[in-house]
């Protein structure tokens, strides 16, 4: 029995829904995990994201004209500025104590609070926030830190995982919205597509527009995508992912702010994700096709194990039914 699980996400569109660390945790739970060799070829890619997160902030300040409260961080700003990340191959001073005073300072804090107006990885303060650990010449980075490593998606890549005489075939798809059309007719005969949302990122700006919503383009892909005559027989897995990050930041922005039609209580995350879901779910326009939705945090190993058992366990129902053998 083959079946083919098609993960569609437009990298433009849905930046960081965390697609490329859900094939990661698919290599820890049942492929070869990671290597201390394996690790040990992130840790530059650990490094580069440190550079690319103070990178974003400092411009945040430039652009949001937000000053830094320590006179020396004017210095420290340039010099890290000036750094060309796709040369960086190590992490030593002066550039630690920089970053690590950069991060200290008001000014980059308020920057952070006030990512949602601008891009800015998910994984910040993840790692910024262990920066004595990352700059030990003995590092290698953890499991973790691989898995919360930001590798932008570029073109078609598969991962095939065979898991108890069942072929699931992954397509991580990454792209802009102009090259949709180029990759969208590859998955013909796709027995599930599996959609991958950041809860989070009700109150985000596109990379691509910042008077464009993240969410509503995400809406936008999961409309084309389950009305496409290429997965008219596909079932389709939805996961909500980041729920996480949804419980932190709805304490402090306000869902109906960015979805008027909300009239649920503030603050609350179940309510909150609970519309996510049904915006996402009223957008089939086929009354016989079931959305099957999963809440997930892609970072967390056990969580993944335990909602992936019940994809498989799905999927192979499905098939069972096709082939009349249920």
């Amino acid at each position: 029995m083959h079946v083919s699980i098609c993960r569609s996400i437009d990298r433009w569109g849905t930046g960081e829904s965390g697609k490329s660390t859900f094939i990661k945790q698919m290599r820890i739970i049942h492929g070869t995990g990671y290597t201390d060799e394996d690790k040990r070829g992130f840790t530059k890619l650990v490094y580069q994201n440190i550079y690319t997160s103070m990178q974003s902030m400092i411009r945040a300040t430039e652009t949001l004209k937000i000053g830094y409260k320590y006179e020396q961080n004017k210095a420290n700003a340039m010099l890290v500025k000036e750094v060309d990340i796709e040369k960086v191959m190590s992490f030593d001073q002066p550039y630690v104590s920089a970053i690590k005073m950069l991060w200290s300072d008001p000014g980059i804090q308020e920057a952070y609070d006030r990512r949602r107006e601008y891009q800015l990885s998910d994984s910040t303060k993840y790692y910024l926030s262990d920066m004595d650990r990352i700059a030990e010449h003995s590092y290698l980075p953890t499991q973790q830190d691989v898995l919360r490593v930001r590798i932008p998606t570029t073109g078609i890549i598969e991962y095939p995982f065979d898991l108890q005489s069942i072929i699931f075939r992954m397509v991580d798809v990454g792209g802009q919205r102009s090259e949709r059309r180029k990759w969208i007719h590859c998955f013909e005969n796709v027995t599930s597509i599996m959609f991958l949302v950041a809860l989070s990122e009700y109150d985000q700006v596109l990379v691509e527009s910042d008077n464009e919503n993240r969410m509503e383009e995400s809406k936008a892909l999961f409309r084309t995508i389950i009305t496409y005559p290429w997965f008219q027989n596909s079932s389709v897995i939805l996961f909500l992912n980041k729920k996480d990050l949804l419980e932190e930041k709805i304490t402090y922005s306000h869902l109906v702010d960015y979805f008027p039609e909300f009239d649920g209580p503030q603050r609350d995350a179940q309510a909150a994700r609970e519309f996510i879901l049904k915006m996402f779910v009223d957008l089939n326009p086929d009354s016989d096709k079931i959305i099957y939705s999963h809440f997930t945090c892609a970072t967390d190993t056990e969580n993944i194990r335990f909602v992936f058992a019940a994809v498989k366990d799905t999927i192979l129902q499905l098939n069972l039914k096709e082939y009349n053998l249920v």
